[in-house]
């Protein structure tokens, strides 16, 4: 079992902070994905007989790291997959990019499409057959000398939206090849983390709100706002 780092647990939810290289579901890799990963946790915490519930609220791509939600009962799962389908979750994410935005504040819409055997999405300025329209809030929140580090809040949420919609913009994601940064890093990873999420208590109906703090990596460290 992978080292679990919980941010937020209580009856109905859990919410962990996602590693890098972590898949949040099974698939064909065979590696173990975060969703068994909680579920031994949870069995091992709680002294669990047979098979412990943990359902998949919402996804994260591999190389991103940050807040991840799971929900520990069908009705906590059922509800709060509303909430994501209805856009009621706030979702706040930090991207280290490799150029200076055009603008230090803009919002931007694109239309995306989805290439699903390149698993890689194109953004285009007009509507095109098949493609979607996706919104994103940008803000430049601190700097070192080489890189920018970008608040986005996500307005619709698209098969890679963050990293195909900054990358439109000249702004390409520290370590994402796909989308145009010039070197990777060597973990595999993007400089992409859910920072915040703000959702609903599915059944106290109170506003939960967590923060994920960055990875241990040293540009994240610096370049985080003091």
């Amino acid at each position: 079992m992978k080292d679990l780092e919980v941010l937020y647990e209580d009856n109905h939810v859990i919410v962990v902070n996602k590693h890098s290289g972590d898949i949040v579901q099974g698939d064909k890799t065979g590696d173990e994905p975060l969703s068994e990963s909680v579920k031994v946790y949870l069995k091992e915490k709680y002294n669990k007989p047979g098979n412990v519930f943990c359902g998949v609220v919402h996804r994260l791509d591999r190389p991103t790291s940050g807040a991840l939600v799971f929900a520990r009962t069908s009705k906590g799962l059922s509800r709060l997959n509303e909430q994501f389908r209805t856009k009621d979750v706030e979702k706040v994410y930090w991207a280290v990019v490799e150029n200076r935005p055009p603008k230090n504040e803009d919002t931007l819409i694109h239309f995306l499409k989805r290439n699903e055997k390149q698993n890689k999405s194109y953004a285009y300025t007009e509507d095109v057959h098949g493609a979607k329209r996706s919104v994103l809030h940008y803000k430049l929140i601190s700097e070192s000398d080489r890189y920018f580090l970008l608040e986005i809040k996500l307005e619709t949420g698209r098969h890679h939206q963050i990293r195909a919609q900054l990358a439109t913009i000249g702004c390409f994601i520290k370590g994402d090849l796909k989308y145009g940064a010039k070197r990777s890093n060597k973990d595999g990873s993007i400089h992409l983390h859910a920072r915040k999420l703000t959702f609903v208590h599915p059944t106290t109906k109170e506003t939960i709100t967590v923060e994920a703090p960055v990875p241990d990596d040293t540009l994240w460290q610096m370049i985080q706002p003091k």
